[in-house]
């Protein structure tokens, strides 16, 4: 292996680390914000960045990271709604924690490898919209094939469908959507620094 290359992978886990501490911190502090009974998760952001920067790969790892802390706030209670969903069934609760957001980090690499190198902005905004519909699609999906009873528990009597889409994830979406979107254009300048020293 020549210099560069172990410059480079060093230079990859270094900032793959500094990602994954930032992940975990953003979403013990986000998992005290909430629209509805789900904390937003504004861990997806260092995600797309991680993603677009080292590809698809490195987007699973850092979104398998996010859904492991995920899993731990719920089952310790520090998000009560995904506490309900854990005292419902640990093990599907941490499957459906992990692989949502893994899923979601890696279509975000995907997009940007697909589009971003003909066009930067437009790859980073596409992966910046695709981690968070992945990331409430698999949620929702997984919420009704194996907690349905959880969701009819918590709509009270209200139609399904509508406490999904509104009262469920509605807000959340919508608040993550917007978030990634806005800080499209500085990811992409993140993007730039690291080509310009080199290193990526």
């Amino acid at each position: 292996m020549s210099n560069t290359s172990k410059k480079n992978n060093v230079y990859k886990l270094t900032a793959l680390g500094i990602l994954t501490a930032i992940i975990i911190v953003l979403q013990i502090f986000t998992t005290f914000v909430k629209f509805g009974p789900f904390s937003i998760t504004l861990a997806l952001v260092p995600i797309v960045v991680g993603a677009a920067m080292f590809g698809k790969g490195a987007g699973a790892y850092l979104g398998a990271v996010l859904g492991v802390i995920v899993t731990i706030m719920s089952a310790t209670g520090g998000d009560p709604g995904g506490f309900m969903v854990w005292s419902a069934n640990p093990f599907l609760c941490t499957v459906l924690c992990i692989l949502k957001t893994a899923v979601a980090g890696f279509l975000a690499g995907l997009m940007y490898e697909l589009v971003g190198k003909k066009n930067k902005l437009l790859g980073v905004i596409l992966a910046a919209l695709i981690s968070p519909i992945a990331n409430t699609g698999i949620f929702i999906i997984g919420m009704l094939l194996f907690f349905r009873e959880t969701l009819a528990a918590w709509a009270n009597g209200s139609d399904l469908l509508t406490f999904i889409i509104i009262g469920l994830t509605g807000v959340n979406f919508l608040v993550e959507l917007g978030v990634n979107i806005v800080l499209s254009p500085v990811v992409v300048k993140i993007i730039d620094a690291v080509k310009k020293t080199g290193k990526a």
